[in-house]
């Protein structure tokens, strides 16, 4: 299932220091899809506006609810009891890759709600990544977050342009 916010949210999260902000970011609240889609859209250049972001919340919030959320939580309700007992540490691994999946998913739903919106010309770095952070985010995090999704743009940007 290829996607240009999936591949985006990929090299983004494994870059150095990301994966750690982001998990901060989630304890304060925040949807972390929905942080690596603002980051998407942010280098794009799309407008944040507050119809969009109700768009984009208004898919996230259930499948965060009622499909990630829960195996997230069983996920790590295991952890313990699977360092002791390897068929559910065996378990517990096709639950991150269920968790994984179901990110995805929600990432390409995500990607399709936005298709259509064309980026701004001359308008100011849009706020995707404050809007959806939420009001009790880590400052430290959310800037290393934006400074990498900025890196990530750009290496992208130099990949596309020696392979195309």
């Amino acid at each position: 299932m290829p996607s240009d916010l999936w591949d985006f949210a990929q090299r983004l999260y494994g870059r150095p220091g990301v994966e750690h902000a982001c998990l901060q970011l989630q304890e304060a609240g925040a949807d972390v899809c929905l942080l690596l889609c603002g980051a998407w859209l942010q280098q794009r250049g799309v407008a944040c506006t507050p119809a969009r972001l109700a768009h984009l919340q208004a898919i996230a919030q259930p499948w965060q609810t009622e499909v990630i959320s829960p195996l997230r939580q069983l996920r790590q309700n295991w952890r313990t009891a699977a360092q002791r007992q390897a068929p559910l540490a065996a378990l517990r691994e096709r639950l991150k890759g269920l968790e994984l999946d179901a990110e995805q998913l929600l990432l390409l739903a995500l990607q399709a709600c936005a298709h259509d919106w064309a980026p701004e010309s001359g308008s100011t770095v849009p706020a995707w990544l404050e809007a959806l952070a939420g009001t009790n985010a880590d400052p430290d995090a959310l800037q290393m977050l934006r400074a990498e999704a900025m890196q990530a743009s750009e290496a992208l940007l130099v990949l596309s342009a020696t392979t195309g």
